[in-house]
Formats: structure tokens, C-alpha cells, sequence
């Protein structure tokens, strides 16, 4: 995604979750990890029942080195997820939150 475009989006008053989910995907792929983190967060704010944006937000926190605000996206994600009937996506962040429990970021 051109992340110059969707900064602009933004700045014309595009404001949505779409948008900072979108472009918080885009800076986190670009290494932009606190950029990335601070879109996803509004993202999900904008519309808490987003599922993938939760999902990319543990992504981005786990990637900005802060293990415990990548597992607490993931727990709401999931739970958001299981609300919505969004199966693949609970599975998915049950991975995520298996593997940081095995790399002893965060107790069982």
C-alpha cells in the first residue's frame, strides 16, 4: 500500500477505521513500528468489533518489543472475534498468544 496516499486520505478528513487499519498495516510492513501501533490503536477505538485490527494492533506491539499490550490486543481481538462468529481469527490469535506463553514473554 502507498502509505504517502493514505496519509493523505487522512489529512482530507477520510478518518475511518478502514483507513488506520489500512495504513497502520502499511507502516508496520514498512517498519514503522510506532506509527503503526498509534493507527491500529485508533482503528480499533473507531470500531472495537474489528477483528483484524485488533489482530495487526498485538502484531505491531509485539514488533515495538511490548509483549504484554501484544497479548491484551490479542485477548480482546479474540474475544471480539468469538462475538462476531469470526473463528479463523480466534484461532489465529490463540496461536499468537500460545507462542509468546512458550517464549516466556508472558505467564501462563
Amino acid at each position: 500500500m502507498d502509505i504517502s496516499a493514505l496519509q493523505r486520505l487522512l489529512e482530507q478528513g477520510r478518518d475511518s477505521a478502514l483507513l488506520r487499519f489500512g495504513l497502520g498495516k502499511a507502516l508496520l510492513d514498512a517498519g514503522h513500528t510506532a506509527e503503526a501501533v498509534i493507527h491500529l490503536q485508533r482503528c480499533v477505538a473507531q470500531d472495537p468489533r474489528y477483528s483484524a485490527g485488533w489482530k495487526w494492533l498485538g502484531k505491531a506491539h509485539l514488533a515495538a518489543g511490548d509483549s504484554e499490550a501484544a497479548a491484551q490486543a490479542w485477548q480482546q481481538g479474540s474475544a471480539v472475534a468469538g462475538t462476531n462468529g469470526d473463528k479463523q481469527a480466534v484461532k489465529e490469535m490463540a496461536v499468537f498468544l500460545r507462542r509468546l506463553q512458550k517464549a516466556g514473554a508472558r505467564p501462563a
